[in-house]
Formats: C-alpha cells, structure tokens, sequence
C-alpha cells in the first residue's frame, strides 16, 4: 500500500514536469527594439482611409443591363428560329411522304397501274405543299434573319432548311430528272423579301447537306421501283446518285466545316451501295424475281421524268 503511493506521488512529479516543458514560453525583448503588436484583420472603411466615391456604379449596370437585353432578345428569337425550323421539318417530310405515294399507287396488290393524270395530280398536290412551307414557314426565317443573325444562328435553323432542301429536289427529280441547282433555289426565295427584308439566301453548306439526304430518299425510290419491276428506272437512280457521290468526294475534302458532310457522306455511300446490289440481283438473278408488271396505258409515257423501259 504504501508502495503504490509513492508509485502515485512519483508520476504526478513527471506529469506536472511534462507540461512546464511542453507550455510556450515567451522570450524576453531585446534590449532597445520595441514590443511587438498583434495584428488584427481590418475591414475594408479601415484599411481604405479615403474610399472614392462610387459613381461608375450606375454605368456599369446600365451596361451590363444592355448586354442582358441583348441576350433575352437573342435567345427568343432562337427560339422562334427552333420553331420555324421544325415546321419546316415537319411539312416538308409531308412532301416527301407525298412523291413516295406517287410510286405506292401501282403497287401490284391493289392491282391498280398509275395513270399520267394520277402522277400529275400527286406531283401537283406535292408542289404545291412545297410552295406552302415556303410562305408560311420560311417566309418566318426570312423575317427573323437580317444581319449577321444569318451565320450567328445557323445552328438553330439549318435543319430545317437541309429537309426543305431535300424535298425540293426530290419533287424537281421525279419531275424532270434532274437535281435542282442552289441558285434555282434562292431565286424562288428572292419572291420572300422585300424592300426593308434582306433576302434570304441559304449557304452552299446547307444545300449540300440537303443533297446529300436525297441519296436516302432515292434508295428508298429505287427498292420500290425494283419491286415493281421496273428496273431500267433503278438503274437511272443509281446512276443519279453515283454521280452525286463522285462529285461530292471532290468537294468535301475542299470544305472547312466538314464533320457533318463526312457522316453523311458514308451514309450516301451506303444508299449507292444498296442500290446498285439490288440492281445487280435482278440482273443476275431475274429469273427468280416478280415478273414484269403488265405495260401502262401509255407506252410512250415516261415515269418520274425518265424514260421508260422496254418489255
């Protein structure tokens, strides 16, 4: 017992050394320097004896006020551009719905052959919804787009305008069977402006881009046609398009913003492929396919401005 006091009495002599060499302690000031004060965080009145006076303050938000105006105004109108562009999207599917209906008239379950009065009424209708995207839904980028708004919000509309493109040259190649150039095509949109409106005159970017969509539509127009027999008009779509491919393949490489003209270049490419397999199955496996459809009524009647195939 008497051990474990002293045992106790011991520890509680190193304890208290420990934390007398553990405590800071402070030196002693040299002779001749003065003491140090603490330092104290000051604000901002104590740190600036004199603050100026704010008067650019107003300025500055009256500036920065204009600049937000600025953008308010721009993003509606983007978004008014967004919406006209998909109008524009949406009625111009409408008239490529529209051509295809012209080939889906003689489909041989119905057993009914399309008549050159059949295929004008279609082409006509087709036309004519065309002429109605470009009043109404155009006619609302041709307001909208004045100055450099043209290139500063290309994104937002040029959808728009690549379907619109596709399905104008579409309706001129079963028509005529030729492509609808891009200056046919601003000069149908000159009709638009007016004296205090800047015409609207869409860039090559875009029209190239719509040009290179029409390969897909005319793949789809060859496979129809093929399964109707008809297989010489095949042949002038492939033709059609391999051409639109091979000069195209001159041209991208040429372009500064190509990304997207590259994708769908490989996307024609594959159309120009579908196509000429399937023209060369019927050719070298005819014998297995659906036999000819039986001749119009007109002979010397050619669809979709190509001439028609011999029997």
């Amino acid at each position: 017992m008497v051990l474990l006091r002293v045992c106790r009495h011991f520890g509680h002599l190193r304890f208290a050394s420990f934390l007398s060499m553990a405590a800071p302690q402070q030196s002693a000031p040299l002779s001749g320097s003065a003491p140090k004060r603490l330092r104290a965080m000051a604000t901002d009145a104590a740190a600036v004896p004199n603050p100026p006076a704010s008067s650019g303050c107003p300025a500055m938000k009256a500036e920065f006020a204009k600049h937000a105006e600025y953008l308010n105004t721009l993003n509606d109108k983007r978004e008014r551009l967004v919406k006209a562009s998909r109008d524009i999207t949406m009625n111009s599917k409408k008239v490529i719905f529209q051509v295809h209906r012209v080939h889906c008239l003689h489909i041989p379950i119905i057993c009914f052959r399309i008549t050159k009065v059949n295929r004008d009424e279609v082409l006509s209708k087709a036309e004519n919804d065309l002429a109605a995207v470009v009043n109404q839904y155009i006619a609302k980028l041709v307001k909208e787009l004045q100055g450099t708004d043209f290139w500063k919000l290309r994104r937002a509309y040029t959808f728009g305008v690549q379907e619109y493109v596709e399905a104008a040259t579409l309706c001129r190649f079963c028509k005529t069977g030729t492509l609808l150039s891009l200056a046919e095509i601003n000069d149908s949109l000159l009709a638009l402006s007016g004296q205090s409106v800047e015409p609207l005159q869409l860039n090559v970017l875009d029209y190239l881009l719509g040009v290179a969509d029409l390969s897909g539509e005319l793949m789809r127009l060859a496979i129809g046609r093929i399964s109707d027999g008809e297989v010489e008009y095949a042949k002038t779509i492939c033709a059609f398009v391999r051409d639109i491919y091979r000069e195209l393949t001159l041209v991208v490489p040429l372009m500064d913003d190509n990304s997207e003209m590259k994708k769908k270049m490989e996307v024609m490419l594959q159309s120009v492929v579908k196509i000429e397999n399937a023209c060369f199955s019927v050719h070298v496996r005819g014998s297995e396919y659906i036999p000819l459809l039986e001749s119009s009524a007109d002979p010397g009647y050619s669809y979709f401005g190509a001439p028609d195939f011999d029997q």
